[in-house]
C-alpha cells in the first residue's frame, strides 16, 4: 500500500505530501508566494491538488499547475466548477464537500469544517467559491490534517476523534486565522502527535511566529516541528519505527 514518506513545506500554507510515486499538494500557492523557493515553483511532479478555499494565497496557482502537470484538483463543488471555468479539464476536477471522502490512488481525501470566508478572483472580479474547509489525507500508515484558514472551534475535538491526525498543519499568523496560542489549543483539541505551523511570516500583517507557537504548545505536551520554506521532513516507515 502506498503511504506518505516525505513532507515538503513550500511557504505560507502550501504543503506537499510525497509517497514513492505520487505527490499530493494542499493549497499550492507557489507563483506569487514570496516565501516559496524558486525550485518549488516548478515541482518535479504533481499528481493531486487539494484546495481548502478560493482565496488567492491558496488557490490562485491551481489552474496553472493543473494544466502544466495534468494533475487532478479536489475542492468544494463551487470551487471545482470555477476550476473548470478557468480551463482545467472537467475530467481532472473532483468536486466534493464537507464531510465527504473520496478515494484517490488508495489515499482517502476528506473535507472537514473550517470557519473563514472564501472567494476566487476571476477576470470579472471575485466570485463566491463555496465554504472554506479543512483537509484530511489518510494512507495506510498515518492521517494528515490541514486546517486551511480557520479560527479555533471546539468541534476540532470531533475531527481529532474521528480522524486521529498524526500530523496537523495549523495556521498561526493571526489577523486572518488563529494566533499561536489558539493554534496550540487546536492541536490539543485534535490530540495530534505532531503540529506543524503554517500561514505565517509571509506578510507583515501575519504577526504570529513559530517560536510563539512552540512556546504555547510546550505546557500542553504537544510536539511541534517548524519547517522553513523548501525544507523536507522525512517520516518513519511506520508508527513503530
Amino acid at each position: 500500500m502506498p503511504h506518505i514518506k516525505t513532507i515538503t513545506y513550500a511557504g505560507h500554507s502550501a504543503v506537499f505530501l510525497h509517497s514513492d510515486d505520487k505527490t499530493i499538494a494542499i493549497d499550492p500557492w507557489l507563483e506569487g508566494n514570496p516565501t516559496c523557493p524558486d525550485n518549488l515553483k516548478k515541482p518535479d511532479r504533481l499528481d493531486l491538488i487539494v484546495l481548502t478555499h478560493g482565496h488567492s494565497d491558496h488557490a490562485s496557482d491551481a489552474t496553472r499547475l493543473a494544466k502544466a502537470y495534468g494533475c487532478s484538483i479536489a475542492a468544494t463543488y463551487e470551487l471545482a466548477m470555477i476550476m473548470i471555468a478557468e480551463g482545467v479539464p472537467e475530467s481532472s476536477v473532483l468536486p466534493m464537500n464537507k464531510g465527504g471522502t473520496i478515494t484517490w490512488e488508495e489515499f482517502q481525501i476528506t473535507l472537514t469544517n473550517a470557519f473563514h470566508s472564501s472567494s476566487y478572483d476571476t477576470a470579472n472580479g471575485p466570485v463566491y467559491a463555496g465554504e472554506p474547509c479543512g483537509v484530511v489525507v489518510q494512507d495506510d500508515v498515518r492521517s494528515f490534517y490541514h486546517a486551511g484558514d480557520t479560527c479555533l472551534f471546539k468541534d476540532m475535538k470531533l475531527i481529532g476523534k474521528r480522524y486521529q491526525p498524526d500530523i496537523a498543519f495549523l495556521p498561526i499568523g493571526d489577523r486572518f486565522t488563529m494566533d499561536p496560542v489558539e493554534a496550540a489549543k487546536a492541536a490539543k483539541y485534535l490530540r495530534c502527535a505532531t503540529a506543524i505551523p503554517i500561514h505565517h511570516s509571509t506578510f507583515p500583517l501575519l504577526t504570529g511566529t513559530p517560536e510563539e507557537f512552540k512556546e504555547a504548545c510546550l505546557p500542553l505536551d504537544i510536539d511541534t516541528i517548524t519547517l522553513q520554506p523548501g525544507e523536507n521532513h522525512e517520516l518513519a516507515s511506520s508508527h513503530e519505527d
